[in-house]
């Protein structure tokens, strides 16, 4: 995890965004609020400086996908591409390979690549080429399973660019925002976030699925959250994903965050998982 204290809301990269204040306090001390849950957990914790050069260097989830010793670097939007050296020098002194990705294609890291078991859950679209997470899929020797959320529209039902980034806009921009990994063998998603296609392979994994209603995932970014696989730390404004959580034996904890959900990040996204 890094740090909350230079977010803000310049460069309006995702539909979260709107023209309203950034009360950076409360964005601190939500930060240290998940922190916290994450070590109640009994999560280790390594805290890093943010980045004083990007808005969004607090959403450490985008620097790289990490697993077995390794991280495939992350290609961000140009509003944030100082964080990509900087998260390779953290990533390379706390001692793992960095594989970095073809300089022309667009990868989002953690926040759009899943790891569960053998399958790699990974969106595409948005803030990341297939061709991108087909890469990653093979550095880490997982089995890709390729996902696309719908796009934002606009009043004419027609597919938004973002025009700050240049790239295609969604709600579920990255797929963090749309399926969760609870354990290997269960996971989280809002069908109504995905395409036909995406949809038909999730059902198709040998994987135990909850459905998570659109409001819930939307409004209340009930996906984005992270799973010791006994202890699940999530959203406090999705009630009912927390009640099927419950009945299948795993603990949660929902600390109160609104303030860094401006900025179409929560819980996942502000961290980034070492192993």
């Amino acid at each position: 995890m890094s740090g909350a204290e230079y977010f803000a809301n310049q460069a309006h990269i995702n539909p979260y965004y709107r023209v309203e204040s950034i009360d950076v306090d409360k964005a601190v001390r939500e930060h240290n609020l998940i922190r916290q849950a994450f070590e109640q957990a009994g999560i280790e914790v390594v805290k890093v400086d943010p980045p004083s050069t990007s808005q969004d260097g607090v959403y450490t989830a985008n620097w790289a996908l990490v697993r077995g010793g390794k991280a495939v670097m992350s290609r961000l939007p140009d509003a944030r591409k100082s964080e990509e050296a900087y998260a390779r020098n953290i990533l390379q002194r706390l001692g793992f390979e960095t594989i970095t990705v073809p300089e022309n294609w667009h990868f989002s890291g953690q926040g759009d690549s899943l790891p569960c078991g053998r399958f790699l859950l990974a969106g595409s679209g948005y803030r990341s080429d297939p061709r991108a997470q087909a890469f990653a899929a093979e550095q880490l020797g997982l089995e890709l399973v390729q996902l696309h959320a719908l796009p934002k529209l606009d009043n004419a039902g027609r597919p938004v660019v973002n025009s700050v980034s240049g790239w295609p806009d969604s709600f579920f921009y990255d797929l963090d925002l749309a399926v969760s990994v609870l354990r290997e063998d269960l996971i989280a998603y809002c069908p109504e976030a995905l395409d036909a296609e995406s949809r038909a392979k999730i059902e198709a994994l040998p994987l135990e699925k909850i459905p998570v209603s659109h409001i819930e995932a939307a409004e209340g970014l009930a996906c984005n959250l992270v799973s010791t696989g006994k202890t699940v730390i999530m959203s406090a404004r999705a009630p009912h994903l927390r009640a099927e959580i419950a009945k299948r034996g795993l603990k949660t904890l929902t600390p109160a965050v609104s303030e860094l959900a401006k900025g179409g990040g929560y819980i996942r996204c502000v961290s980034l998982t070492l192993d």
